[in-house]
C-alpha cells in the first residue's frame, strides 16, 4: 500500500475527505519524524515502537577490489513491532 491508497482508504473509513485525510497524515508522520530528530522513541499503541540507534564505525572490504575502507558512525531508523501486530499478520 503507498502513500495515496493509505490516504484514500483512511478517507473511506472516517468519512474525512481526501484534503482532511492527507492533512493528518502528514501532520502524524511530521510528528514522529521530529520526535525522532531529537533522538525520542515513539510508541504507537498495538503496532510497535519508532527508536533511533547508533551504528558504530566499521571497516568494510570491497570484494573486488579488496580495498578497505572505513565507514563512519551513523543515526538510523529501528522499528519492532509489537507482538500483538506479529500475533495479527501470523493469524490472517
Amino acid at each position: 500500500m503507498n502513500n495515496k491508497e493509505f490516504i484514500s482508504e483512511l478517507s473511506n473509513r472516517t468519512g474525512l475527505s481526501q484534503k482532511d485525510a492527507t492533512a493528518r497524515t502528514n501532520a502524524v508522520i511530521t510528528m514522529i519524524t521530529e520526535a525522532l530528530m531529537e533522538e525520542d522513541e515513539v510508541s504507537v499503541v498495538g503496532f510497535g515502537n519508532f527508536e533511533v540507534r547508533k551504528k558504530l564505525e566499521r571497516v568494510v572490504v570491497n570484494p573486488t577490489t579488496k580495498q578497505r575502507m572505513l565507514v563512519p558512525p551513523k543515526m538510523v531508523v529501528g522499528f519492532r513491532s509489537f507482538s500483538s501486530l506479529k500475533d495479527k499478520v501470523n493469524n490472517k
